[in-house]
């Protein structure tokens, strides 16, 4: 592969990746996102000892180590847009020489673990609960600049859901790491999980604005494909897990459950649901 140009990969004046602003020593193996940049501290705090602290935009990135082991944590925000710079600028970390500008020969696979906050699509997954996603549906267009390769199985479930639920494109359906699914999810809720590219009219919610699907939360709780039925949805998930194909990494998306959209409910503790989260995360890594 040739050359990559400045302005496909930019870096800042002290050769640190653009948006992250981090250089490969800051990198560990196992690393965990969060959307919010405040949950950081949530997961830094269970640290032995914090070693590196970065603050650019909403990348905020702690580098520490749990029980002796390195850990990094960082936060990307909200939406597949971010999960997109994030993980072209950590995989260019590990896997470009950022000197020469050329990639590495030998290609580093990273675990990522993503610890964020979810709405249940169905009655049986509580509030309070954690679940593990086993696949991702993108609602959103990342996935039309990129060649995803789908098996057959993810094609057919992509076809099936657009006829179903009726919307005018396909989305993509992408499974995470099964490795880290099985070191990270024992005891928790397996789920199918649904990422939309906005919070209100894409999930569903309707408040000044007309939305154009208003079925949309029904249907995605009706829809299912024999044994396969759709158990939340959040913002970020598919990305990740379609990112981490593209590029060769190992990924898995941990969420906690704070609000159940069939019955109306929201957790009223939600920063309890999501610290017991990051503990058992921490746990496994």
């Amino acid at each position: 592969m040739p050359r990559i140009s400045e302005t496909d990969l930019i870096l800042n004046a002290d050769g640190s990746v653009y948006h992250l602003n981090l250089l490969p020593k800051h990198i560990s193996e196992t690393i965990i996102t969060v959307g919010d940049p405040s949950r950081v501290y949530m997961v830094s705090q269970f640290f032995d000892e914090v070693e590196f602290e970065m603050n650019k935009r909403e990348f905020i990135t702690h580098v520490g180590t749990y029980r002796g082991k390195k850990v990094t944590v960082i936060s990307t925000g909200i939406g597949t847009d971010n999960i997109e710079i994030f993980l072209t600028e950590l995989d260019a970390l590990v896997n470009v020489d950022l000197k020469t500008r050329e990639p590495k020969t030998r290609k580093k696979k990273l675990k990522i673990v993503r610890i964020g906050t979810s709405g249940a699509l169905q009655e049986d997954v509580p509030l309070g609960s954690h679940l593990v996603s086993d696949y991702a549906v993108g609602l959103d267009n990342l996935m039309n600049f990129y060649d995803l390769p789908m098996d057959d199985f993810e094609t057919g479930l992509a076809h099936d859901i657009q006829k179903k639920i009726g919307i005018p494109f396909m989305p993509y359906v992408v499974r995470g790491s099964e490795n880290l699914r099985n070191q990270i999810g024992e005891g928790m809720i397996i789920g199918n999980t649904v990422t939309c590219p906005g919070f209100y009219g894409p999930q569903g919610r309707q408040v000044r604005l007309p939305i154009r699907f208003p079925k949309l939360l029904e249907d995605l709780n009706y829809y299912h494909k024999g044994e396969f039925w759709l158990t939340n949805f959040e913002m970020e998930t598919a990305g990740y897990y379609a990112m981490a194909r593209l590029l060769g990494h190992e990924v898995v998306s941990a969420n906690a459950i704070i609000a159940n959209r069939i019955k109306n409910k929201f957790s009223k503790n939600p920063t309890k649901v999501v610290e017991s989260l990051i503990e058992k995360v921490l746990d496994r890594i």
